[in-house]
C-alpha cells in the first residue's frame, strides 16, 4: 500500500529518494501510550513494499501528557539503512517490511 503524498517528508539515503511519515493524529492506542509511534517509508518514485518502523518513544500527541522526543530525519535514515541491510527491497511488490524497536517501552498502565 502506498503512503499518501500529502504530509509525506522527502529524505535521501546513499543517493536514493524516499518519502516517510508519521501519523499526524494517534491512534486510540497511541493516544494514551498503549502501543509506541510508527512511522513508514516507501522509494520516492517507484513505491513497492513499505517499511514499517515501530518506535520505543510513544507518540508526540498523546493524550497522557507522556514525554516522547519527535521522530528526526536521522531516525528515518538509521531505519533505511537497518531495513537495507536486512532485506528490505524499497521497489519490490509484497508485504510491509516491519523493523521493531520498542524493546524498553512501558506501556502506560
Amino acid at each position: 500500500m502506498a503512503l499518501g503524498r500529502r504530509g509525506a517528508r522527502r529524505i535521501v539515503v546513499d543517493g536514493t529518494t524516499y518519502r516517510w511519515r508519521l501519523r499526524r493524529r494517534p491512534t486510540y492506542s497511541q493516544a494514551l501510550s498503549w502501543t509506541p509511534c510508527t512511522f513508514a517509508v516507501e522509494h520516492a518514485f517507484a513505491p513497492g513494499a513499505t517499511l514499517v518502523v515501530t518506535t520505543n518513544q510513544p507518540h508526540p500527541s498523546n493524550w497522557l501528557g507522556h514525554e516522547a522526543k519527535p521522530v528526526l530525519p536521522s531516525d528515518v535514515a538509521h531505519a533505511i539503512e537497518l531495513a537495507l541491510r536486512e532485506g528490505w527491497d524499497p521497489t519490490a511488490p509484497g508485504s510491509p517490511f516491519h523493523l521493531d524497536w520498542s524493546a524498553g517501552l512501558t506501556p502506560a498502565p
